[in-house]
């Protein structure tokens, strides 16, 4: 009881501690999800050579070919940005005509004057801009430096994501080499049935997951096609394979349909079309496609999924999204292996025995 106290004690520090520092370890984690991801690839390529090709070689071939392929998804951006950037130079100034136009005869009628003249807006925002630097130059200001900062975060964050996933795949076999010499011989046995267990439930979690995304991928690709959006196929592929980061990519590539939407076809069909498709998406996604494709590969239950996710994105912010459901399948072979020790144990076997000759007295 005083080690498995310990250990706990420990273990509770590690949590603290990667709570605490979670924005910071952010590039970190991603890129040690990655090494786990590509390590069997590196080993892969390093057999089917025969041994001939180098396993630094190989480690930057394999991180070269997921970058690219990282790569090629914001590349599906281009396209979709190439085409509404002059869409939108050319139809907004069309878009407040037309509300302007719709909304003056109710605005007159609840006699209210309301004009949407962009040269009338234009004179009205300069001379506010000069009448009140001071109670606009502050807060433009600061935005500036958060955006800077937030730029300045991204940055590192591109940067550091490689470097590390570099060293952590040149290193991979040694550092769990180290981390494996660290516990103690007698209970090597246990920890290499655990690690094992994990292995075979981030596996299931990575197909399962990968799964997902094909499925939305196609979904929602066929399901603006059928709306008649242009740039359904990029907008689709996009949204379903980003949705690997929870809340994100469903969000931009909601927003990237709707914009698309509006510069294409009138207001009201780009909103039922957005609703129909992405409400119908999240809901096939939440309750059936992660449920079913990776939930019940790695042993959760759809609730439990659905609390994984939130209770991690509370805890931890976009890092716990992130890792909510491989660290809940972790935890869910840990807890397994807390079941079958508790049941083989003399506190229940023996808490069962009285009881049944309890019952058996009264009888």
């Amino acid at each position: 009881m005083t080690r498995l106290a310990a250990w706990l004690g420990v273990a509770l520090l590690a949590v603290l501690v990667f709570w605490w520092l979670a924005p910071v370890l952010a590039p970190f984690v991603v890129a040690a999800v990655m090494a786990y991801v590509l390590n069997p690839l590196v080993h892969k390529l390093v057999r089917v050579t025969g041994g001939r090709l180098p396993h630094l070689l190989a480690v930057v071939m394999v991180e070269c070919v997921a970058l690219f392929a990282l790569m090629g998804l914001v590349l599906l951006l281009v396209p979709i940005f190439m085409r509404e950037v002059p869409m939108l130079q050319q139809q907004i100034p069309l878009l407040l005509d037309k509300l302007d136009a719709s909304f003056q005869p109710l605005m007159a009628q609840m006699g209210i004057s309301v004009s949407l003249d962009l040269t009338e807006l234009k004179t009205q925002l300069m001379d506010y801009l000069s009448a009140n630097r001071e109670d606009w130059w502050a807060p433009l200001m600061s935005s500036l430096k958060m955006g800077g900062s937030a730029a300045l975060a991204l940055a590192g964050f591109v940067v550091l994501v490689p470097v590390a996933l570099f060293y952590l795949l040149k290193d991979w076999t040694r550092l769990m080499d180290s981390v494996t010499r660290l516990v103690p011989p007698a209970w090597r046995p246990v920890f290499d049935r655990f690690m094992d267990d994990c292995d075979t439930v981030l596996g299931e979690y990575l197909r399962g997951q990968l799964l997902v995304m094909l499925c939305l991928a196609v979904y929602y690709a066929v399901g603006l096609r059928l709306f008649g959006l242009e740039l359904a196929i990029p907008i689709g592929i996009f949204t379903g394979l980003a949705v690997f980061v929870p809340y994100l990519g469903f969000g931009l590539g909601l927003v990237l349909a709707m914009m698309a939407g509006l510069l294409q076809m009138a207001p009201s069909q780009a909103l039922i079309m957005v609703a129909v498709v992405f409400g119908l998406g999240q809901l096939i996604e939440s309750f059936v496609l992660t449920p079913r494709l990776v939930g019940e590969r790695i042993g959760l239950h759809p609730l439990a999924v659905i609390l994984a996710l939130m209770a991690f994105g509370q805890l931890m912010g976009f890092v716990g999204v992130l890792i909510a459901l491989p660290a809940s399948a972790v935890l869910l072979v840990a807890l397994r292996r807390l079941r079958q020790q508790y049941l083989k144990s003399a506190l229940y076997q023996k808490s069962g025995t009285g009881q049944n000759e309890e019952g058996v007295g009264q009888a």
